[in-house]
């Protein structure tokens, strides 16, 4: 089942969602340096993106990977309800939208490249999602990150609020 932009390091998946090449160009010519968008997860209700830049392509997958196992390191986990998300959130970031719904068993990641590689990394497996907005993959990673931020299980929602079930 492992694509080939896939890599699983002990209980962590990493994924590359996105490598771009820009040009400087100088008196020689072109020269070329690479940009990675990298999301890294458990499966488990843990997930990060790093991005990182360098002038080969291996290294700026290293760094970007390096960026969102620290990242992950700092961020509190996702609440999930079995295989999918408890409740419909809308996740923002720049001019993106990322609306995420949850699904019945059986349906499967219903998203495009970006917000699924984040989805299927945290542990999600049956989900509806809507990209309203801008497509670029760092700003549809970073909304669906922030997204899945905002989830609340019944109980917790309950605490808050000081009411019982």
């Amino acid at each position: 089942m492992a694509r080939e932009r896939e890599i699983v390091h002990g209980d962590l998946e990493e994924r590359v969602v996105k490598v771009r090449r820009c040009a400087a160009v100088v008196k020689g010519g072109r020269r070329f340096s690479f940009n990675a968008l990298v999301v890294v997860g458990d499966r488990n209700g843990r997930v990060a993106c790093g991005y990182g830049k360098a002038n080969e392509v291996s290294p700026a997958v290293q760094k970007a990977t390096k960026d969102a196992q620290e990242t992950m390191r700092r961020q509190k986990p996702i609440q999930l309800k079995g295989e999918t998300i408890p409740h419909r959130v809308i996740g923002r970031f720049g001019s993106s939208r990322v609306v995420m719904v949850p699904a019945g068993p059986g349906t499967g990641v219903k998203a495009g490249r970006g917000v699924r590689d984040v989805l299927e990394a945290c542990g999600v497996r049956n989900i509806l999602t809507k990209v309203h907005g801008s497509t670029n993959p760092i700003n549809l990673v970073k909304a669906t990150i922030q997204g899945l931020l905002q989830l609340r299980t019944r109980e917790e929602v309950s605490r808050l609020r000081g009411v019982p079930l």
